[in-house]
């Protein structure tokens, strides 16, 4: 049997390659599969593009080596460069941008644009250091592009924060107003046990998991040391998002399975992008070791992604949760919103000597629970 950390790379991968191939073609709007309840032919391709570089990006990060996953990785940035350049190039049959003279782009290229720009992100000496001058200006434009659509009064203020943050981590001028605004709303919105609401109102889904967390986490990162009042809620967003990922390790049953409740259920092993995040900052709570939220994360992205007709006959993936399960996914649901299954594999960030792929295997809670182990009881945490 693979290693987990082999097993995880060949998955990531095997989600890489068909955005990747055709982008560095320039085929990726001519032949990526457009399935979906309605035509999201003009923003499924950005969503493939930046939801699979938002997993993806951590890994690219790690400094060069010449072992045999350091000279994959290198050729992997390679293409990975050049599938930016494909995205943001005006001239390219892929630019993934609305055409030149369209008046109300379609919201959902905010989103997208947010998971491009949280890669930048997580990967600013290999992403934004690899760039030329030329390519970074084309980029930061795309980016600026995402200021045309005005957010929802939900998660969605993040995605215009993001798209900020990205824009600040290049040297590019960056509006702090759209950051601040976003963050103090969330602040307001927190339910408390580490649970934020999705505007005013609670939904019972991994929105949490999938955006809100992640992204609060990793902009106010950026932005701590800039005053008093951004330290002071990172500590905050930081202590929430600990607890919720010791929330997510509880959910996840002996078979890798999960409860399959709440909106956008086709992104996947995605729904514990925030347990990811908190394992990729080493932030894990003190109950959680890194070698078992390893095994559960690797049961949780077996049960997700090994079932049968999870990719077509040419690798894509196809909507479904466990399996090909059309009915699964929303009107919003297409071919490139699959992609945020990526986001479950940013532990592959850290070095495979991290204790997190070093350490013996572990078994997770619910299989301790299950199998009729003794552990400690679970303490909500009302107070942050």
């Amino acid at each position: 049997m693979d290693h987990p950390r082999q097993y995880w790379l060949r998955q990531l991968l095997s989600l890489a390659d068909p955005v990747l191939n055709a982008l560095n073609r320039g085929e990726l709007r001519k032949t990526m599969p457009q399935e979906a309840k309605v035509d999201r032919s003009d923003c499924s391709c950005m969503e493939a593009f930046g939801r699979l570089l938002c997993g993806l990006a951590p890994w690219l990060e790690l400094p060069p080596d010449n072992s045999a996953e350091g000279v994959l990785r290198r050729r992997y940035l390679q293409s990975t460069l050049a599938a930016v350049e494909a995205a943001v190039d005006p001239a390219s049959p892929d630019y993934l941008w609305a055409p030149p003279g369209t008046r109300q782009p379609n919201p959902q290229l905010l989103v997208d644009t947010a998971f491009f720009a949280h890669a930048l992100l997580r990967a600013p000496r290999q992403l934004i250091g690899g760039m030329s001058g030329e390519l970074r200006t084309m980029t930061a434009e795309l980016l600026c592009r995402s200021r045309v659509i005005t957010p929802a009064p939900n998660n969605w203020l993040l995605f215009s924060a993001m798209v900020e943050a990205a824009l600040l981590k290049m040297d590019f001028p960056a509006d702090l107003t759209r950051i601040a605004y976003a963050l103090r709303q969330h602040d307001q919105w927190f339910k408390g046990d580490g649970i934020y609401g999705d505007g005013c109102n609670f939904s019972f889904d991994y929105y949490n998991s999938y955006v809100i967390q992640p992204m609060l986490l990793d902009i106010t990162s950026l932005i701590a040391d800039r005053s008093e009042e951004w330290e002071t809620l990172h500590r905050k967003v930081l202590q929430r998002i600990r607890r919720y990922a010791a929330i997510l390790e509880r959910m996840i049953a002996p078979d890798g399975s999960f409860p399959a409740v709440g909106r956008s259920l086709a992104y996947r092993c995605g729904a514990f992008h925030a347990l990811s995040t908190v394992a990729l900052h080493h932030e894990l709570p003190e109950e959680l070791h890194p070698a078992a939220v390893r095994e559960a994360l690797s049961a949780v992205i077996a049960r997700t992604l090994d079932a049968p007709d999870t990719r077509d006959s040419n690798g894509w993936l196809q909507i479904g949760l466990c399996g090909h399960q059309p009915a699964i996914g929303e009107v919003y649901i297409s071919t490139g919103s699959l992609y945020l299954a990526s986001t479950a594999f940013l532990p592959l960030g850290l070095p495979a000597e991290d204790p997190f792929w070093s350490a013996p295997a572990e078994p997770w809670s619910a299989v301790k629970i299950w199998s009729g182990g003794d552990m400690p009881a679970d303490h909500a945490v009302q107070d942050l």
